[in-house]
Formats: structure tokens, C-alpha cells, sequence
């Protein structure tokens, strides 16, 4: 579907955000986006039906990335129990009464992955004081080769608010489908293999709740001030 806005997948090494524009175009797109938003709340829900419920998909089905795309309570998140880069157990009871910004990615991601946390760290830190009411987590679609030690050394060039999380491949496949991620093994001739995966930063409320999402081309700017306001309505 040529000439509609396209959602980001880090693919096998390539950064795949939006299709090309000029700065000008681009603008215009991001402003009128801004000012419908709500308007697409109904064609988000039907992209959440799509492929088995996955709200991220390979079909060109949604927005434009880079702002907060809807506001709202739809069917995305639950309880997990998993482990963290100090090997210790953490469940998502551990968080509530905080905000929690989610991403999911591996390690070994070559862009799209070390991009968007950057952009998380950065935005959190604009915030101020404020940035103390959430809590920024990464959740490996990798669990066989990011084991905790590996998460740990990785987090740790984002700053030391990060909390990684990792588990058996089962308890990891239950919070893709939870949060509706689209993550699949990609071989390569090396014999090694990259995982295609959709790139969506969530934010749920200090009940667990579905506040909004983005994805990583936001600015670290634009998402801290799209946070602060979030989290001014309460």
C-alpha cells in the first residue's frame, strides 16, 4: 500500500522507520497527525484484530511513527514474572504505583534497538524530577542470548534507571502476546540470526493500564513532553 504511512520493524540489521519525504512534507504529515489522532482509534482497533491480534504487523496497516499515535484503554499488557539483569525474579507488581515505559528489542539489535532506548534515556532525563515516577524497562525478544549478565552490561550504556527483564523462551512468547509484539528469528548465512521485530515504546499507568505509544523516532523532546503531559492528567 504506497502512500500510506508505515509502522518501524528493525529488520535484520536496516533501520526501517517511515517511508522517504523532505523535511517540509514531513511537517505537514506530523501536524495533520497531530491534530486527528483520535480520529484513529477505530482503524488501530481493527489493526489489533489483524494477524492472530498482533497491534504490529508487516501489512503497512498503521500511522505514521515518531508521536503518540492514540490515548485509551485497549487490550494491551498483563501480569509477567520474569528475571532481571541482577537475576533476581521481578513481576509487574513490582512497578505498580509507577508508570512504566516499555520496549521490547535484544542486545544484538544493530540500530533500531540502541536508537530508541538513547531516545528514552534522553527524554527521561528532560523530565526532570518527574522522570521518577516511571520506570524504563527492556524486555528481551532474545531470551537465549541475552541471559541477565548480558542485559546488565548492555543497560548500563543507558544510564542505571533501566530495568531489563529476560526469562524462558515461554515466559517471554506470553508477554509478546500480552503486548501484542511481533518478534521472529531471522537466519542469516553466518549461521548466526537477527530477529525482525516491531519497535513500539509503551506506556502503562501505575495500574497496569495502556496509556499510549510511540515509536523510536520520536525526539527525545517530543517524547518527554508528551510524558510530562500524560502524566499531569494522571
Amino acid at each position: 500500500m504506497r502512500g500510506r504511512f508505515r509502522p518501524s520493524f528493525c529488520n535484520a540489521g536496516s533501520l526501517s522507520i517511515s517511508h522517504a519525504c523532505d523535511a517540509e512534507g514531513r511537517e505537514g504529515r506530523e501536524n495533520a497527525m497531530l491534530k486527528t489522532k483520535e480520529a484513529l482509534i477505530p482503524y488501530l482497533l481493527l489493526a489489533a484484530s489483524v494477524a492472530g491480534g498482533l497491534l504490529w504487523h508487516e501489512s503497512e496497516m498503521l500511522p505514521q511513527l515518531g508521536h503518540t499515535i492514540v490515548s485509551g484503554q485497549i487490550a494491551v499488557g498483563g501480569p509477567y514474572a520474569l528475571t532481571d539483569q541482577d537475576g533476581k525474579p521481578r513481576s509487574s507488581t513490582d512497578f505498580r504505583g509507577k508508570y512504566q515505559l516499555i520496549y521490547f528489542g535484544y542486545t544484538f539489535c544493530p540500530d533500531v534497538c540502541p536508537t530508541t532506548l538513547a531516545v528514552m534515556a534522553a527524554a527521561l532525563e528532560k523530565m526532570g524530577v518527574a522522570q521518577d515516577r516511571i520506570v524504563p524497562v527492556f524486555i528481551t525478544i532474545d531470551p537465549a542470548r541475552d541471559k541477565p549478565s548480558v542485559l546488565k552490561k548492555y543497560l548500563a550504556a543507558f544510564g542505571p534507571r533501566f530495568v531489563g527483564l529476560t526469562g524462558t523462551r515461554e515466559q517471554i512468547a506470553e508477554v509478546e502476546r500480552q503486548y501484542h509484539v511481533f518478534a521472529r528469528k531471522q537466519s542469516l548465512q553466518n549461521g548466526n540470526y537477527s530477529m525482525d521485530h516491531s519497535s513500539v515504546i509503551y506506556l502503562m499507568s501505575p495500574n497496569g493500564k495502556l496509556v499510549s505509544f510511540y515509536d523510536g523516532a520520536a525526539s527525545p523532546d517530543d517524547l518527554a513532553n508528551d510524558l510530562k503531559d500524560k502524566l499531569e492528567r494522571g
